[in-house]
């Protein structure tokens, strides 16, 4: 016998479907991780969309971060004297690492969007605590 994790009823080995609610058998339900670190961000979509919900808005907190980071930097490199020489590279690197984590923040906020039906316009310790299992 095989339970399903939704419902908790009891199936067939042999059963792809639960006979109560329908739900998959197989499938993997999310668990909050143990750490949640910026480098996550890099997943694949198809990965990302597997987290818990508290893990992603961790992650995108964590995204938010370091776009700001990155923006503060990409603006001090665009504002700096003209008589101060900057290497072409390092304001190319700026401003990809914003486009990076712009786009990486769009993403996690696009998923959040389909499981709560919005994208909260700050991820603080209130929010995280209140959704905490």
């Amino acid at each position: 016998m095989i339970c399903c994790s939704y419902c908790e009823t009891e199936n067939q080995e042999n059963d792809k479907n639960c006979s109560f609610c329908g739900a998959e058998l197989k499938r993997l339900r999310p668990k909050v991780r143990e750490f949640v670190y910026l480098e996550l961000c890099e997943r694949p979509f198809q990965e990302l969309e597997l987290f818990h919900t508290y893990d992603l808005l961790v992650l995108l907190r964590l995204v938010r971060a370091e776009r700001t980071k990155s923006y503060d930097l990409m603006r001090t490199v665009q504002k700096a004297p003209e008589d101060v020489e900057i290497d072409k590279e390092l304001l190319g690197y700026s401003e990809s690492q914003y486009r990076l984590y712009t786009a990486r923040m769009k993403l996690i906020e696009g998923i959040l969007i389909d499981r709560m039906e919005y994208k909260p316009k700050r991820v603080d310790d209130k929010l995280l605590e209140s959704l905490r299992m």
